[in-house]
């Protein structure tokens, strides 16, 4: 896992047939589960887990008053594009 700082260890259950994967995988590559473990977590952060944290910043924003109104850029966007048109 390279020069990383680590966290103290973790402890978890898992569905069986997870950790049987889990262990499969490892041995297939020659690593530890704990290498599995944090390629399988930054793949799902790199995905879904990006788009809960960005979803959840947005709706800090639109509570702040960040925000736009859908009519207000919509109405912009024709102007826009009328005005290219023209």
């Amino acid at each position: 896992m390279g020069n990383h700082e680590l966290s103290d260890p973790i402890t978890m259950r898992l569905p069986v047939g997870v950790l049987v994967e889990i262990e499969q995988i490892a041995g297939i590559f020659d690593r530890s589960r704990s290498w599995v473990f944090v390629r399988a977590l930054k793949s799902y952060l790199a995905s879904e887990g990006r788009e809960i944290i960005e979803l959840d910043q947005a709706r800090k924003d639109i509570d702040a008053g960040l925000g736009h109104d859908l009519d207000d850029a919509i109405d912009e966007v024709d102007a826009i594009v009328k005005g290219a048109v023209a």
